[in-house]
């Protein structure tokens, strides 16, 4: 059975000579091989070539020449990156000479450049990211002890048959249509939960599913946050983590409700210590990936719930 050598990339002539000059000043291959790189086999060939032409340049390579000369290649890669949304077909329209989305691909290939899906991520505006900057030299010098005593919050909504994500099942061929197969899809759910938690390195607090009527002036106000939330659940959880470890601080972001007037009363009356927290800044609270994680093994789970009193079980379950 026949094995075809796989042909690397080619090394830059410049190297090659640097190779072959330290050879000529009586150093060995070997030694010569290692300074630069190479393996001893490519250093011996290289020499042996330049002792037969009196050259270390590249050979032209054999089949067929590529379409676009280097400077076509790099146009490419400069539209690619500059307009990062064009699609691929219409780079090609834009080339000369005219080549095929296929080409541009591969172009781009060979830098390392690929086709992804975007990333979504939370808006910014310019004085969002100088105080997301700001909190961040503030924060590299904290020690891992100052993050131990970090009480970090949220509210998240959980909808009812979220149809966010992929779901995969295992199955035969000619299985896609039975029912254990299949992934509900259910219209844009007005039902959902409301649910507030918080954690703290190597301790998990409470979980609350929030009350509130919904509608114009229903959602989470100043006085549903105490009355729910900072009395019944914070103060003692915060009290309790507060013997045991001293100079305790609370995270929670810069929702309405949590920074008004009475709130921030709330809090300096009960001697609870606040850390700030940049706004619009929901990826640098460690809590996101628990909702996350909430959400996955909601879709992950036999019986999907179908009623808000479902979903609220399957909630509390997954966070006992």
């Amino acid at each position: 059975m026949s094995h075809t050598k796989k042909r690397g990339p080619e090394i830059s002539l410049e190297k090659k000579s640097q190779l072959v000059g330290v050879i000529a000043m009586g150093q060995s291959i070997g030694k010569a091989a290692r300074k630069f790189g190479f393996s001893k086999s490519t250093a011996h060939d290289i020499w042996k070539k330049y002792q037969k032409t009196g050259s270390a340049e590249n050979l032209p390579r054999s089949g067929r020449p590529r379409k676009l000369d280097e400077r076509s290649e790099c146009s490419i890669v400069r539209q690619a990156l500059s307009e990062r949304r064009k699609p691929f077909s219409e780079i090609a329209n834009s080339c000369y000479p005219k080549v095929s989305p296929s080409t541009v691909r591969n172009v781009l290939r060979r830098h390392n450049i690929r086709r992804r899906v975007a990333r979504r991520v939370p808006y910014l505006k310019k004085a969002h990211k100088k105080a997301r900057l700001s909190w961040a030299k503030i924060c590299k010098h904290y020690k891992v002890q100052h993050w131990k005593k970090r009480i970090w919050s949220d509210e998240c909504y959980i909808y009812l048959g979220d149809n966010r994500g992929r779901i995969f099942v295992t199955r035969r061929p000619g299985e896609e249509f039975f029912e254990e197969c299949c992934a509900p899809k259910f219209p844009q759910s007005s039902v959902r939960v409301m649910i507030w938690a918080c954690i703290m390195k190597g301790k998990k607090g409470p979980l609350v599913v929030l009350e509130y009527p919904g509608g114009k002036g229903g959602g989470m106000n100043s006085k549903r946050y105490q009355e729910q939330v900072l009395d019944p659940v914070l103060k003692p959880f915060y009290e309790k983590v507060s013997k045991d470890k001293g100079g305790v601080e609370f995270q929670q972001d810069n929702a309405p409700s949590h920074r008004s007037k009475t709130t921030l009363k709330w809090f300096s009356d009960n001697q609870i210590r606040l850390s700030y927290h940049p706004p619009n800044s929901p990826d640098l609270n460690p809590i996101e990936r628990v909702w996350w994680e909430i959400k996955k093994r909601l879709k992950d789970r036999e019986h999907i719930p179908t009623t808000a009193e479902e979903l609220i079980s399957a909630v509390k379950e997954i966070w006992e």
